[in-house]
């Protein structure tokens, strides 16, 4: 009778175990997070921190499981993919999204900021209506970290704009698609995780972007110089689908929010400390890195101002408003 009653208490406890068990499964909630750039990236690197600093605060509640490498989604699907709740968030590059709204391309006008300070600067006067249009897209936003510097590499040597003439160009945004366009060479897509093998079969022999973009790819394999033109330093965002953000315990929000916090504050940290040390990887694997010569940057001034007159004539009162704050700054 005693060995039955034991059994019994036993039977009532694991019962009780395995509901409590359900019930946490059930009030656990999983979000996924893609994003097109590899897992040694400072950007992934700075996602899964995020992710974990989100599933410490919320004691498991929030889990977000980060897709690096556009393994999940490729890179222009993944803001679509958040929008439609196939992902519940996502990081992209954000200028390339500028045909939806001009804002969006507001950090890639060549030569109006140049270096982290005056990046940081842009972000807070351009900010309010970044988040203005991702909200009006069913989007929040949740933080946002910086590229290093743009610049442009070759396997020849690049004395003036006249020598990209020609050259099968990278483009991954309006903006790199229009240089193309104004010095002659010929605009080739190709998003980040698609680059090395592009690179590897000749696809792309020319190609403005950042110091860590070529250590990523292993640059130095296909092309031999990269020119320091630092033309713009574009940004990631990353947020989170509106209605899924929504349906957190406010708690659960507040944890996601401020660990959107810390991870802006680490991104444009990691991003400024990175790009020396990604120019020594350069350097050290063989590339020649250049100061661009006086003719190529007027060149380069001269193809910035064509850009800029385009972009302020898509933007309107909207975006001509962003640019005065930012010059009043």
């Amino acid at each position: 009778m005693q060995s039955l009653k034991t059994n019994l208490i036993r039977t009532g406890i694991a019962s009780v175990a395995i509901l409590a068990a359900a019930g946490s499964a059930l009030a656990q909630t999983a979000w996924v997070l893609p994003s097109a750039y590899p897992p040694a990236n400072y950007h992934v690197e700075n996602l899964n921190q995020f992710a974990s600093d989100v599933d410490t605060a919320t004691n498991g509640e929030l889990k977000i499981t980060v897709h690096p490498n556009a393994s999940l989604f490729k890179a222009p699907e993944i803001k679509r993919a958040v929008q439609t709740g196939q992902a519940q968030a996502g990081e992209v590059l954000m200028s390339l999204h500028e045909n939806e709204n001009p804002i969006f391309g507001i950090d890639v006008i060549p030569f109006l900021a140049t270096s982290f300070e005056q990046s940081k600067k842009l972000w807070e006067v351009s900010k309010p209506a970044v988040e203005k249009a991702l909200d009006e897209q069913g989007l929040k936003l949740l933080y946002t970290t910086p590229w290093p510097p743009q610049g442009i590499y070759t396997k020849k040597d690049v004395n003036s704009v006249a020598d990209l003439e020609g050259l099968k160009w990278r483009a991954y945004n309006v903006g790199t698609s229009r240089i193309a366009e104004l010095v002659g060479a010929q605009p080739v897509t190709v998003q980040a995780a698609e680059l090395p093998q592009a690179l590897a079969t000749g696809v792309v022999d020319g190609l403005m972007t950042s110091s860590a973009t070529g250590v990523d790819s292993k640059i130095w394999e296909s092309l031999t110089h990269y020119y320091d033109t630092q033309a713009w330093i574009p940004k990631n965002v990353i947020f989170v689908n509106k209605d899924a953000f929504d349906a957190l315990d406010p708690a659960v929000q507040t944890a996601v929010t401020e660990a959107a916090a810390a991870a802006e504050t680490r991104g444009w940290a990691l991003a400024a400390e990175k790009t020396s040390a990604y120019m020594e990887t350069l350097k050290s694997n063989g590339m020649q890195v250049v100061t661009p010569s006086e003719e190529l940057k007027t060149g380069l001034s001269d193809v910035g101002a064509k850009l800029t007159e385009g972009w302020l004539a898509k933007a309107g009162d909207e975006g001509k408003a962003v640019v005065d704050a930012y010059n009043k700054m």
